[in-house]
């Protein structure tokens, strides 16, 4: 089934956000201020956290999910939705289906962790597991054909792109002028959304995209002119680690970002672990990632700026997080 198309323009994404408000939290920012964060940044750095963790489901993926449902008819909705994602994904179709009335048949990867199941479990749905990635999409694919549920995609897509950049136009209203902005990047999605408007509304801000060390599909894509399958997947952050990259998602990401950049799992773990310490907030290893590309590969060109942060989610069990802050502190020698 096909959704109804968005246009990606300003005033759509206005018009989508004021749609969207019953079901979409405004996340707040916050001024990172701390001898932590000023000596891994730079003393002259201001670091402004947009904490998207306090979205609706835990993570931005809520403003995708709810946009999509929003723009199937009817009929689409009493059919029903599916989809696919190692878990925040899943947790946000299932929270905009039931939002909006419709049932929910999800598909897992056999990795997911357990916490993001019983959370989808929650909203109402039926969650299926996949032993890959690729037969996740498979297996939602056909879910779709045989049931004629409305396939939402993690990541791809125009209601993705534009539900995403309401999250930049709150970003630009909150916080004023950045002299640069780091975005995670597992399929593009939020990236693709969030550096379209801040490039609109803010030209003169750069626009850097992260992404792990061992899931590394949208830089390998830049390399080659084209998205590409990826690569065996090989981090923490499983929520940065989709398959492949896609048209709309890739398109964006290359027309609106002045560089991305790559982070090895420690230096992840090391900025949970800062996070944790200095600001108190327990987030999953992508909710990490652009802190830990501010504190390694960045910092010495934004030392000195005003730098956004998209703190991007914090659905994780606490035993697996304990255990990544427990590897941060004994990355920064503090056991």
């Amino acid at each position: 089934m096909t959704q109804t198309p968005l246009t990606l323009d300003m005033e759509t994404v206005r018009a989508v956000r004021e749609r969207n408000r019953p079901h979409v939290a405004e996340t707040p920012i916050h001024v990172w201020r701390g001898p932590e964060v000023a000596a891994r940044a730079g003393s002259g750095t201001e670091v402004v956290l947009k904490l998207e963790l306090f979205q609706n489901t835990g993570t931005f993926k809520a403003r995708g999910a709810i946009t999509n449902v929003s723009t199937l008819s009817p009929e689409q909705l009493a059919r029903g939705i599916t989809a696919v994602s190692a878990g925040n994904h899943a947790i946000a179709a299932a929270y905009a289906a039931q939002q909006l009335g419709a049932s929910a048949k999800v598909v897992m990867m056999g990795t997911a962790n357990p916490a993001r199941v019983a959370r989808c479990e929650a909203y109402g749905a039926e969650v299926l597991k996949a032993a890959t990635g690729a037969e996740a999409f498979a297996l939602a694919t056909r879910i779709a054909e045989e049931e004629g549920r409305a396939f939402i995609h993690p990541f791809e897509g125009w209601p993705v792109a534009v539900g995403t950049a309401t999250l930049g136009l709150e970003l630009h209203e909150q916080a004023g002028p950045l002299d640069a902005l780091i975005v995670p990047v597992g399929g593009g999605g939020l990236c693709a959304g969030v550096s379209w408007a801040i490039k609109r509304l803010q030209p003169g801000c750069k626009v850097y995209g992260v992404e792990p060390v061992g899931a590394d599909s949208m830089t390998r894509s830049f390399a080659a002119g084209q998205p590409v399958q990826a690569a065996p997947i090989a981090t923490i952050a499983d929520s940065l680690a989709p398959p492949y990259s896609l048209p709309i998602s890739f398109g964006l990401c290359r027309e609106n970002l002045d560089g991305i950049v790559l982070v090895d799992d420690d230096q992840i773990m090391d900025a949970q672990a800062v996070l944790f310490r200095e600001m108190k907030l327990a987030v999953e290893p992508a909710g990490a990632a652009a802190t830990a590309a501010l504190f390694g590969p960045l910092r010495d060109e934004l030392e000195g700026k005003r730098v956004g942060i998209i703190v991007c989610g914090a659905n994780i069990d606490l035993e697996g997080f304990a255990r990544q802050v427990a590897r941060g502190n004994e990355i920064a020698g503090r056991i």
